[in-house]
């Protein structure tokens, strides 16, 4: 089964999938890389769950257009 938040991730422009991630990584303290890992894990949580405001309410709308939020 492949992991929502990855294939969110995949969809999304790069730009916007780096300053995800690098929301993600700031707000625990950890590299982006860690932030991509931790994202995409089988046992990830929703991907909104490891966001802050106003990145998480961005991200929410990116999601919707994509017509991915309602997992």
């Amino acid at each position: 089964m492949t992991n929502r938040n990855a294939q969110f991730l995949a969809v999304i422009g790069d730009d916007a999938k780096a300053a995800i991630l690098e929301s993600i990584a700031a707000h625990y303290g950890i590299s982006v890389k860690k932030a991509f890992t931790e994202v995409t894990d089988e046992q990830a949580e929703h991907l909104l769950d490891y966001m802050v405001e106003p990145q998480r309410t961005v991200a929410s709308v990116l999601m919707q257009s994509h017509g991915m939020r309602g997992w």
